[in-house]
C-alpha cells in the first residue's frame, strides 16, 4: 500500500485535473461548441470521478472496514458492529451508484 501523503498528493493531483476539466467544460460553452464536443467532455470527466470513486471506496473498505478495529481505520470513523459497516457500505455504494 502506497504511504498516505503520496496517495493524498496523487488524488488531489487527479481532482484538479478533474476541475480543469470542468473548466474546460464551461469554456466549451461560452464558446458555443458543439453539443456533442461537450458531451463527449462531460462523459469523461464522469469517468474520472466514477475512478476517484473507486480508489476512494477501495481504500475505505480496505482500511475502515476489513481494518476496522486495527487503528488502521480513519481517525474520523465511528466505532461500528459489523452489521452497522455492511449497511455504511450498502447506503455509500447506493449513493455512488446513482
Amino acid at each position: 500500500m502506497e504511504p498516505q501523503g503520496d496517495a493524498r498528493r496523487k488524488l488531489k493531483q487527479r481532482l484538479n485535473r478533474i476541475a480543469g476539466q470542468v473548466a474546460g467544460i464551461q469554456r466549451m460553452v461560452d464558446e458555443d461548441r458543439y453539443c456533442v464536443d461537450i458531451l463527449t467532455q462531460i462523459a469523461a470527466v464522469r469517468s474520472a470521478l466514477d475512478s476517484v470513486g473507486v480508489e476512494l471506496l477501495t481504500e475505505h473498505v480496505s482500511s475502515c472496514v476489513i481494518g476496522h478495529g486495527t487503528e488502521s481505520e480513519h481517525e474520523c470513523a465511528k466505532p461500528m458492529t459489523q452489521e452497522q459497516l455492511v449497511e455504511e457500505v450498502k447506503t455509500v455504494l447506493g449513493r455512488f451508484l446513482k
